[in-house]
């Protein structure tokens, strides 16, 4: 009697081996990830202008494209933008700051930070691919401090992270509008 519990479990697992796939009626599917981008396998990512006031934020904006599709992996990343499917370029639009709560002396406590941006995705063609521009934008919330180190730090964190929340979308955005 001990053999017939396992005896059941290899029988059962050799019936849906060699049966037809179960229809569950989700409508859902697998789709390979490399073909969700229709022909496009690389893509240029050209230096993203800064027009703010706040230096570096173009620069934080590239690298986090950057870092994102490296991340995914479903597009090469090549430095030539004539050699790539897709090319990707823009400026960083808008940053905005504000303070958000105080202090009951009236000190900021809590800052707003808002990054804006305007990116604009082309194929080899030139055809644009376009991007919902309510995606590009996005704000964060960061901790003032006493010490001004501290300050600059979580303000600078905070672009990081809206940095790469914007590249994800981005990333996203390619393969929505790119499914065949």
């Amino acid at each position: 009697m001990r053999g017939a519990p396992s005896r059941t479990l290899v029988l059962l697992a050799a019936c849906l081996a060699v049966s037809p796939p179960l229809a569950l009626g989700c409508g859902y599917q697998l789709v390979r990830y490399r073909d969700a981008l229709g022909d496009a396998r690389s893509v240029a990512i050209l230096g993203v202008r800064n027009e703010t006031l706040e230096p570096g934020v173009d620069s934080l904006v590239t690298d986090a494209l950057q870092r994102e599709f490296l991340r995914r992996g479903a597009l090469r990343i090549v430095q030539d933008a004539d050699a790539a499917d897709l090319v990707i370029g823009g400026a960083v639009e808008r940053l905005a700051t504000r303070s958000l709560a105080f202090s009951s002396i009236q000190f900021a406590v809590e800052y707003e930070v808002t990054l804006e941006l305007d990116l604009e995705v082309r194929r080899r063609d030139g055809s644009p691919v376009p991007l919902d521009p309510r995606g590009l934008a996005e704000t964060e919330l960061y901790l003032s401090s006493a010490d001004v180190e501290s300050a600059r730090k979580n303000r600078q964190e905070a672009l990081r992270r809206l940095s790469s929340l914007l590249a994800e979308r981005v990333h996203d955005a390619l393969f929505e509008r790119l499914a065949p």
